[in-house]
């Protein structure tokens, strides 16, 4: 199999470098799809070998967008696309260790655990309930690994999401084709989120991300429209991400510090879930939406 992989990046810090040089060591090619606004530096013009692509898209499209624009490049012998963030330096074995499952025609979609080095956990509570290759609705677009077919069969990532949710989105339209989406729990793939802080409530600890407002309005705007969208095929999975949206707000109301700016984001969000619409107000750097799908 020929192995080609595709990684987004939006004003990246010379932690990029690594995150090719991982990625070459098992793909023949790396494609890096770079949101950085044109009038920004971005490291990704250091980056010097034959193998690597570099597309500045001028603005912030969005990670859908910047997935797209990476995907019609690829080269058509390429076998099986490796999806990295710019901040996710592969181990080793990784890719081989998931290109493993591929042995099984069914699988379509395989992605590692996510893994956070600085509590020493995953963040996903179901990773942490499985054990060896379980079925899941989505995984993670870093480190994720697809299919050349699948992603001809699906089509195209969801740009009106922009950035939250277009990985699941995909995953759960793949499932649609009759292709199966797994997650390894053996293999682990150092990830930062974000600002992961630790709260207490009385004895109770808890982990809390902080995201800035604009990322909250696509949180509950993307989650509100999936839910809403797979209400009858996948009802479990829906109600799931209503309590993953109202488990959001509670977070969000109790532990952030910006609730004035915050909490508004959210609610905006949930209103647009619901009518589908989106509010340029909510995109960073002045970037011009796009509803394209």
């Amino acid at each position: 199999m020929k192995f080609t992989a595709l990684v987004t990046a939006y004003h990246p810090d010379d932690r990029l470098a690594a995150v090719v040089e991982s990625a070459l060591r098992t793909c023949s090619g790396v494609i890096v799809s770079d949101n950085t606004p044109a009038t920004a530096t971005s490291s990704a013009e250091k980056l010097d070998d034959p193998r690597v692509t570099v597309l500045r898209n001028g603005s912030n499209l969005g990670l859908a967008a910047a997935l797209n624009s990476a995907v019609d490049e690829l080269p058509a012998d390429t076998d099986v696309v490796l999806f990295l963030d710019q901040d996710s330096v592969l181990p080793p074995d990784l890719v081989p260790a998931l290109a493993a499952h591929f042995a099984d025609a069914s699988v379509g979609v395989v992605g590692p655990t996510p893994w956070d080095a600085t509590h020493g956990e995953a963040y996903e509570k179901a990773a942490q309930a499985g054990q060896g290759l379980i079925d899941r609705h989505g995984v993670m677009t870093s480190g994720m690994l697809v299919r050349r077919d699948v992603l001809t069969a699906v089509g195209r990532f969801r740009e009106d999401f922009f950035v939250d949710w277009v990985d699941f989105d995909f995953c759960l339209r793949a499932r649609d084709h009759g292709f199966r989406v797994v997650q390894d729990t053996a293999v682990l793939l150092p990830h930062s989120l974000g600002d992961r802080r630790e709260h207490k409530i009385g004895p109770l600890r808890t982990h809390v991300l902080h995201y800035p407002a604009w990322r909250l309005y696509w949180v509950a705007r993307n989650s509100t429209i999936l839910a809403r969208e797979r209400r009858t095929k996948d009802r479990n999975w829906a109600l799931g991400a209503v309590l993953y949206l109202a488990r959001w707000t509670f977070n969000t109301v109790v532990f952030e510090e910006k609730r004035k700016t915050h909490v508004p984001a959210l609610l905006a969000g949930f209103r647009d879930g619901l009518s589908g619409r989106a509010r340029q107000k909510y995109v960073p750097d002045g970037a011009q939406y796009s509803a394209a799908r």
